[in-house]
């Protein structure tokens, strides 16, 4: 899907900088002085109209998504909820998105060098991606368990999340942007109608989870719903005669427009859309499944590696990651099967949590151990402030284990470890410093907190990047536990191989699910037979590879790139290698595509190489 030739201009463009040499001596290495001061000027102007497009773009982007804004901390937008899902928004969308393909790619490339050749190109092929995947048919299918917009609403609307409710402005915007929630729903209602016609519906197991989610937003009264919490929580700063309108007008708002916009959408889903969903499991048994497959692959992984050598990789690596498992067991001094020995781990009390504080308290020792540690593996490190807490029950059913929220721009709104406790059997004491290594710190927290540090970048960049890139690093940071006074416990390392082994899963049971035909009950057992995962949590993992196609692709692959470029790295620079410098080097540029993280690394080992 990348084209190969962004790989080999940026990396002469970084190979020339590196040694000294100005980006225009590029394009004409005999030319006179004041040619190559023509071509330095051309190139420049080049760049500074690029970057006032970029900025642009942006700020289009963000009025015709003003949730988007307002995840980013940007409160220009927070009373808007506009239509999206329609046809029409649709169109706007694909003509916008060729639009501004066109505007950038008429500047032209010849001449830019650098993070201005870089950015040019990611950002044509981030419009190409999109314009591409505007073929596909994901608005006839609009709700699932993992990425349903009445949940994000809900989310929203708690106070939990990004919209802001300090000041009785937020809280007018709030009451706006919730008047259009029962548009919103007609029109998903309409868009899932469509999608039954045509044959392109979710699979049942999900629906049923929706309706659940659902369900907890029908409620008698306001103060039973998570809508009310921020009148609950309104700041003491809030003048009297504004807090007694602004809890009639809520009141109102839950009860009379919300409530029943809930109600009616769950109603659908549940008398009409559940008896019409699918029996299948994969992408694969829809209209154009296959394809359908192949381009999130690719988008999720950024190469163009097939689901089948998806599948074979994944394979390979779950046998590797199994032998390094059987190491562990000698180490422990367990004696027995490796099935035996996954049933041990998830059944011995010495690994459990005996409250929700006790898994809190857990995860900030290792924050402790971490902080501790962290300076000798990273020079660079985010300014965003970080916290640890439990999900909202409202959000723990259908939760993961654990995710991280990333901060706010201007940093108002931390980065956030969330971790959920609603349910302690699937929880364990051996997969706490690896989990946190990879949702906290030096994982997601880094890598996000320092990305949007990156000013100079442009904020198609800085808030925007590639799974395979975060994720990869993400799982890649899992792997520097022992340099950060981790992994002392065989078990706790062992927990660190079973997270590994988990995304190499992900890999063969993906794939499995959307290529092969698998059905949601031969992943689980697949999961259940390969690893130390319990029952309850492989069926959340295996109903979230259900809703959100290819998606899971992206950790092993990204992260068996980030160990690559390392290993390329120390082999070539022998002892001038430096893992500070090496993790800055793969910070500093943001969450790029795998192929042009290789330049960025290409680039940084020359010029290593070069210096005294």
């Amino acid at each position: 899907m990348k084209s190969p030739n962004i790989r080999l201009a940026a990396m002469a463009a970084g190979m020339w900088v590196s040694l000294g040499m100005p980006p225009a001596a590029m394009a004409a290495p005999h030319a006179s002085p004041a040619a190559v001061d023509a071509a330095s000027s051309e190139a420049a102007g080049k760049a500074a109209r690029l970057d006032h497009l970029y900025d642009e773009y942006w700020e289009v982007l963000l009025k015709r998504e003003p949730l988007t804004a307002t995840f980013l901390g940007d409160s220009r937008y927070n009373n808007l909820l506009p239509n999206t899902y329609t046809a029409e928004y649709r169109a706007e969308t694909l003509a916008f998105l060729k639009s501004w393909r066109g505007r950038v790619a008429a500047v032209g490339e010849s001449g830019l060098s650098g993070q201005d050749l870089i950015s040019y190109r990611l950002f044509l092929e981030e419009m190409d991606q999109r314009i591409e995947g505007q073929r596909f048919n994901d608005w006839q299918q609009p709700f699932s368990q993992f990425g349903n917009p009445a949940t994000n609403l809900a989310s929203l609307g708690s106070g939990v999340s990004s919209q802001p409710f300090k000041t009785v402005a937020d809280y007018d915007n709030w009451r706006s942007r919730a008047a259009n929630i029962p548009v919103i729903f007609r029109q998903l209602e309409q868009n899932a109608r469509t999608g039954m016609v045509n044959g392109i519906v979710q699979p049942k197991a999900l629906m049923l989870k929706v309706v659940d989610q659902l369900n907890q937003h029908v409620v008698g009264k306001a103060e039973d719903s998570v809508f009310w919490r921020p009148v609950r929580n309104m700041p003491k700063s809030i003048d009297p005669k504004d807090r007694k309108r602004i809890e009639a007008e809520y009141r109102q708002m839950i009860e009379q427009t919300i409530v029943p916009a809930y109600a009616q959408l769950r109603n659908f889903i549940a008398k009409e859309y559940v008896p019409a969903a699918r029996s299948t499991s994969g992408l694969s048994a829809l209209p154009g499944g296959t394809e359908w497959y192949a381009f999130k692959a690719r988008s999720s992984t950024t190469t163009d590696l097939t689901p089948d050598e998806i599948h074979a990789i994944g394979l390979k690596e779950v046998d590797r990651i199994h032998g390094e498992i059987r190491e562990v067991m000698k180490q422990t001094g367990f004696q027995g099967p490796m099935h035996d020995f996954f049933k041990y781990v998830q059944e011995d009390k010495r690994f459990r949590y005996a409250s929700e504080a006790d898994v809190l308290g857990n995860f900030n020792a290792i924050r402790k151990v971490v902080d501790g540690h962290v300076g000798t593996l990273f020079s660079i490190k985010p300014k965003a402030a970080f916290e640890i807490r439990p999900f909202e029950a409202f959000q723990a059913k259908s939760a993961p284990s654990a995710a991280y929220v990333e901060p706010s721009a201007d940093g108002t709104r931390p980065g956030v470890f969330y971790v959920n406790t609603s349910n302690l059997s699937v929880l364990y004491r051996w997969d706490a410093e690896s989990l946190y290594l990879h949702e906290a710190i030096p994982g997601h927290h880094y890598q996000v907190g320092l990305q949007q540090e990156l000013s100079s970048l442009p904020k198609f960049r800085r808030f925007g990047g590639e799974t395979s890139y975060a994720e990869g690093w993400a799982l890649y940071a899992e792997s520097l536990g022992r340099d950060m006074g981790l992994y002392r416990d065989p078990y706790n390392y062992f927990g660190r191989l079973q997270n590994e082994l988990w995304r190499a899963i992900r890999l063969v049971v993906d794939t499995g699910l959307h290529r092969k035909g698998w059905t949601r009950e031969q992943v689980i057992k697949y999961m259940l037979d390969n690893s130390a995962e319990s029952e309850a949590n492989a069926i959340v993992e295996t109903e979230r590879y259900m809703a959100i196609p290819g998606q899971a692709l992206a950790y092993k692959i990204g992260e068996m790139k980030f160990r690559q470029l390392r290993a390329k790295a120390q082999k070539e620079l022998g002892p001038k290698f430096d893992i500070r410098a090496f993790h800055a080097c793969v910070l500093e540029d943001g969450a790029v595509p795998l192929d042009a993280l290789e330049t960025i690394v290409d680039a940084w080992i020359e010029k290593t190489k070069h210096s005294s």
